[in-house]
């Protein structure tokens, strides 16, 4: 099953490639742009780090670290998932339909049916300023190592919930760009550590739509900033978000009209 499922994978993200590098100066200033937009918000953060008396105390490597964990976290979603922001052309003109007709799940049709290539760029990138800057932290241990693999894919999880949610809302309703990008906004909100709002934003943002946990949390694990009884609520609550997210694909599929209808 799983090798059946890669293969086609493999197949509908080599059809968009060829899409996306229809255009070789377009694709080329599409990645141009991505690695631009990363350094000046790096380039504003070392600034920020170097003329003040820091960001809650922690070492500018260390909010290096944190920058690149949630650009890696945040461009992985995107490279796989991009089928999500083009899910709205396919409910609207019908196309779902035949999602729903094929011998594959239509989950996986509409989440993983072409991933964007073009994003290997600014993840490679990320894991290269992730390396870079765990060797200059202190205190780095092997735990800390593990923990923070364990809480990526957690972050992971949750990022695919969220894709899936959005879908879904997209069979009910049509609507997928604007909760795809007000995703994509809250997410932003954790390009620096989250300890740096107030309460109750920093409690909302942490544990209700769990950027935190996203984007912080596996950063601090890696530090040994994180107690094991934070990593295991995480992991809680990737759980029930990856849960709720199926049970309402599964309502708004059942709750489906097609155009034809």
């Amino acid at each position: 099953m799983f090798n059946k499922y890669f293969k086609i994978w493999l197949l509908m993200t080599f059809r968009v490639s060829q899409i996306a590098f229809a255009s070789r100066f377009g694709a080329a200033l599409f990645i141009l742009g991505k690695i631009l937009r990363f350094s000046f918000f790096l380039l504003f953060l070392i600034i920020l780090q170097t003329r003040t008396k820091g960001i809650e105390g922690y070492t500018l490597w260390q909010i290096i670290f944190f920058y690149a964990t949630f650009n890696l976290i945040d461009t992985l979603p995107q490279l796989l998932f991009r089928e999500a922001y083009r899910f709205r052309s396919y409910v609207v003109s019908g196309e779902f339909d035949f999602f729903l007709t094929k011998p594959i799940s239509p989950l996986f049709r509409s989440l993983l049916g072409g991933s964007d290539i073009l994003d290997l760029s600014m993840l490679l990138i990320s894991a290269a300023f992730i390396i870079f800057a765990a060797t200059n932290i202190s205190g780095v241990t092997l735990f800390g190592v593990f923990a923070f693999l364990a809480l990526i894919i957690n972050a992971f999880i949750i990022a695919m919930s969220f894709h899936i949610i959005v879908i879904a809302l997209g069979v009910l309703t049509t609507e997928v760009d604007n909760t795809i990008m007000l995703y994509r906004d809250f997410t932003q909100m954790g390009r620096v550590p989250v300890d740096i709002y107030r309460e109750p934003m920093s409690w909302i943002i942490t544990f209700v739509v769990p950027v935190g946990i996203m984007m912080t949390f596996p950063a601090k694990a890696m530090m040994g900033l994180l107690s094991f009884q934070f990593i295991l609520i995480s992991v809680l609550i990737s759980g029930i978000f990856l849960v709720l997210s199926l049970n309402f694909w599964k309502f708004a599929l059942k709750n489906y009209s097609s155009v034809s209808s």
